[in-house]
């Protein structure tokens, strides 16, 4: 299956819980790739990414919700303001 980040995210970030959202592909033997989403949570949030895994299946079809959330201080940004995908991959393998 094609599963579009973007798509994720926006759905993602609608959580009340979210206030930054990535959503990158792993590896998975099963799969080829796994969902993973890594998170920054607004402050004051409860810290349950088990949470945001079961609201995001509610949402997204069985193939497209992150079977992995990682919550992360702040998301790896490059100098000009852009997500650094490929940081994120080590921050979430």
């Amino acid at each position: 299956f094609n599963v579009y980040p973007r798509e994720v995210e926006e759905v993602l970030a609608r959580h009340p819980s979210v206030a930054q959202v990535s959503v990158i592909g792993l590896p998975d033997a099963e799969r080829g790739e796994e969902v993973c989403a890594a998170v920054v949570l607004r402050p004051g949030a409860p810290d349950a990414p088990d949470d945001i895994v079961a609201w995001s299946r509610e949402r997204l079809g069985r193939h497209k919700y992150p079977r992995v959330v990682r919550l992360l201080d702040e998301l790896p940004l490059g100098p000009s303001g852009k997500i650094l995908k490929r940081d994120l991959r080590e921050v979430c393998a």
